[in-house]
């Protein structure tokens, strides 16, 4: 008898202990800290080592030096995402810290995995979650108590910037980051149902502790982005109201008082939910308020975590038909819009629950400054515009044709799963060629580049010696709508616009003046249509008549000694 006592005390022990191990610092601080990089990937390896339901794999390196883990939690101890597929799962994705300073997902993704281990939270048979623990490092470890001044705890966090003090939330098309490459891999590795990036807000003060950023509906387009707006979205918010949650969609509006209503936001393919759009993910980011206590906030991303569960199980095959029909119809989608803009004409209702903002001096400038008074809450209804029409339609070419010197973009292709095949030989193809006849550049950098915009082409047939090695992209595959978007020059997002293609915009070769006055006079003889051409101009442009070099550059400009590569886009479209 006493030997089973004995036992059995060691045995609750042993049981306490491991308990007490599971408890995070967040829990143990009472809320007031989170984990640190090296703390949160602990966590995960002790819970991988105790449960076999979790699996915790390194997928690629970051910016930091430290690889980039993904945690992968079957219930029926599947981890291979093929295999998965084939047994009818839907697949969650989590993210969590791409921003350090917002680190709400972090501690509730710990939690939540947690409990679902214990058994005291359930994760249906037909979800897999798969949660990346804390995207961005090197902010991680970059960790300060100065850092937001505005939020509401915790007591320390990281920074915004990454290892190349890069905003990650900005880096999803362009993919400057180790970070980013990683997370491509794991996207298409994983070929998420749902995708949630966990954030928090900046801006105005309001009642609510948690909005919703949602893949804009009229982007994703189709059954799908239907499916979004008049199902998923509405389910959500209840099933939030009912653990205690108004939920209101992103408060995209800075400067004066929300109450007025706003635009809801665009997000494009350099965000997540944008990305993610590309390639037929319901995705979603949610953010939490920052001046809401960290507790507050933890809570409700763990409820809304929950939510994301349940309704994904419940509408599983909804989920599923939706996103194979939409995979399969892009193969074939003839036209593809560059563009979206706001319509002012439809709009959503929305209960906003604010507080009351006046004017009072500063204690700084002394000038008249903004504040809320948290004693005058008040409820009124708000008008967000969320439809936003497509506009600068594309038709699709047979196929895009990108010659190999540009690795540097069939790189990134090929590390999102873009099909293609490489010339075998030299060959010559008649295509559809884009000369860039204007663009837009800042005089300041963002995110490392100069972002062009207002992108304009002309177009023209021409007859091209394709090198052996070039390569050869199908317009039939299920990355369609990534293709048009980072291959079309005057996409917002294309990889001309992130600077990839700004060798053409440099002239390589050129004339000596004196020697091509007679070169120019000898070929003006000979092609009277130019020689037309060219007093035609000056007859109508004063300017270009007292400038003898903006005549002869006129003349070069439509010879054959003229250099072909000068402003022609380097990515060639096969037409019918």
């Amino acid at each position: 008898m006493r030997n089973l006592l004995v036992t059995l005390a060691l045995t609750a022990a042993t049981l306490s202990l491991s308990a007490q191990d599971l408890i995070t610092r967040y829990e143990r601080s009472k809320g007031k800290e989170t984990a640190t990089y090296f703390e949160c990937i602990a966590y995960y390896k002790t819970l991988a080592a105790r449960f076999p339901q979790l699996k915790l794999l390194e997928i690629g390196q970051t910016d930091s030096g430290y690889p980039l883990h993904l945690a992968v939690l079957s219930q029926d101890r599947d981890f291979s995402f093929p295999s998965l597929k084939k047994k009818n799962k839907r697949v969650i994705l989590v993210n969590n810290g791409i921003h350090p300073g917002e680190p709400d997902g972090v501690d509730a993704s710990m939690m939540l995995l947690r409990d679902i281990l214990q058994g005291k939270k359930k994760l249906p048979a037909n979800v897999v979650l798969a949660v990346i623990p804390l995207y961005n490092i090197g902010g991680a470890l970059n960790r300060s108590a100065f850092y937001r001044v505005d939020q509401n705890g915790p007591a320390e966090f990281g920074s915004r910037g990454n290892g190349q003090n890069l905003d990650l939330n900005r880096d999803f098309i362009k993919a400057d980051s180790r970070n980013a490459r990683a997370f491509h891999k794991i996207y298409h590795l994983t070929d998420p149902d749902v995708f949630i990036d966990n954030h928090v807000s900046n801006g105005a003060d309001y009642q609510h502790v948690m909005t919703l950023l949602t893949t804009q509906h009229g982007k994703m387009g189709g059954p799908m982005g239907e499916f979004l707006h008049q199902t998923f979205e509405p389910e959500l918010y209840k099933m939030m109201k009912t653990k205690g949650y108004d939920l209101l969609p992103y408060v995209n509006h800075f400067g004066s008082t929300p109450d007025s209503g706003w635009t809801a936001y665009a997000d494009g393919p350099r965000y997540s939910s944008g990305y993610t759009t590309l390639f037929h993910t319901f995705g979603f980011v949610p953010e939490t308020h920052m001046l809401k206590p960290y507790p507050q906030r933890v809570a409700a991303t763990y409820a809304l975590m929950e939510c994301f569960i349940e309704f994904t199980s419940r509408y599983s095959e909804q989920i599923n038909k939706l996103r194979q029909q939409t995979k399969n119809a892009v193969k074939t989608q003839e036209k593809f819009p560059l563009s979206w803009a706001p319509d002012k004409t439809q709009y959503d209702l929305y209960t906003f629950k604010g507080y009351k903002a006046g004017m009072k001096t500063s204690a700084v400038s002394g000038l008249p400054r903004l504040y809320y008074d948290r004693a005058q809450p008040y409820e009124k209804q708000i008008k967000i515009y969320n439809t936003f029409l497509p506009g600068d339609f594309v038709t699709k070419p047979e196929a895009y044709i990108v010659p190999q010197g540009w690795w540097a973009v069939t790189e990134l292709l090929q590390l999102n799963g873009v099909k293609m095949r490489r010339f075998t030989q030299d060959t010559t193809i008649t295509v559809e060629a884009y000369k860039i006849e204007n663009y837009n550049t800042p005089q300041r950098p963002y995110e490392k580049h100069y972002l062009h915009s207002g992108t304009t082409v002309s177009t023209s047939k021409q007859t091209i010696k394709f090198l052996k090695g070039d390569y050869y992209i199908p317009m039939n595959q299920e990355a369609n709508r990534y293709l048009v978007e980072t291959l079309e020059p005057q996409a917002g997002d294309s990889f001309f616009a992130w600077n990839f293609f700004d060798a053409i915009l440099g002239q390589k070769e050129g004339y000596s003046t004196y020697v091509f006055e007679d070169t120019a006079a000898e070929f003006l003889q000979s092609h009277p249509e130019i020689k037309k051409a060219l007093e035609e101009k000056r007859a109508t442009d004063t300017a270009f008549a007292n400038s003898a070099q903006a005549q002869l550059n006129f003349v070069y400009r439509l010879s054959p000694w003229n250099e072909p590569g000068f402003m022609r886009y380097p990515v060639f479209r096969v037409v019918k």
